[in-house]
């Protein structure tokens, strides 16, 4: 997909990935980084990749156990269910790119395995550097990282509580990506003083702004749980 292809596997996802999981599926597996980690602890996991860049997926194939070269959002349902059972859904970097990730992930629900997992990565638009720059008014986009010109969409740890719930999912763990940098501190302590002027809590927005990305566990609300 494209997505994802750097050639690092990011620690904080594989962490939460279940160690007995049978399938997994990577959305946007790019070169199949994250693949080689997992098997190289987890030989006998069936890892699957999806990616839609032909030439990524051709080296993804050397990694994953299977590849499916395609775009996740043109998956029609025969294929999606062929998937099934999975143990966990990553999603690396990957709901920011996509046209609708809110029914990709309502989708993808129904083919979990019963202690089935999302596990996915999202930049955190609520970070104090996106802040800097809306107040200088550099809000530029970017090669990579936050405002990577190829984002779609854009998610702060509030919105992506609510992309989840209304997929039909609740999180279950949030892990939060924090890098040091540059008036990191200055610019926290002037969001707080900001969130106090417009009434809202200044702890709170001073510890969202410092996340650069979010790593979230996410389970299926099984119906039954809802009545």
């Amino acid at each position: 997909m494209s997505i994802a292809a750097g050639g690092d596997a990011n620690p904080d996802v594989l962490a939460l990935l279940p160690a007995g999981a049978g399938r997994i599926v990577d959305v946007g597996c790019g070169k199949g980084a994250m693949a080689a980690a997992w098997l190289a602890r987890h030989p006998h996991c069936d890892y699957v990749g999806i990616e839609r860049d032909r030439d990524l997926a051709a080296l993804a194939r050397s990694r994953a156990r299977r590849v499916v070269e395609a775009d996740v959002e043109r998956l029609d349902d025969v294929a999606l269910a062929s998937l099934a059972p999975v143990d966990a859904w990553v999603f690396g970097d990957v709901l920011e790119h996509l046209v609708d990730p809110w029914t990709v992930l309502a989708r993808v629900r129904d083919t979990l395995a019963p202690d089935g997992v999302v596990v996915a990565c999202v930049p955190n638009m609520q970070h104090w550097s996106v802040t800097a720059r809306l107040v200088s008014g550099e809000l530029h986009y970017e090669p990579a990282g936050l405002l990577d010109r190829t984002h779609l969409r854009w998610f702060t740890r509030t919105t992506i509580d609510a992309m989840f719930r209304g997929a039909g999912y609740g999180i279950t763990r949030w892990v939060r990506r924090v890098y040091d940098a540059p008036l990191r501190a200055r610019a926290l302590a002037a969001i707080g003083n900001f969130a106090t002027v417009i009434g809202a809590d200044a702890d709170e927005a001073m510890a969202d702004a410092d996340v650069f990305q979010w790593v979230v566990e996410a389970r299926a609300v099984r119906q039954e749980a809802v009545e």
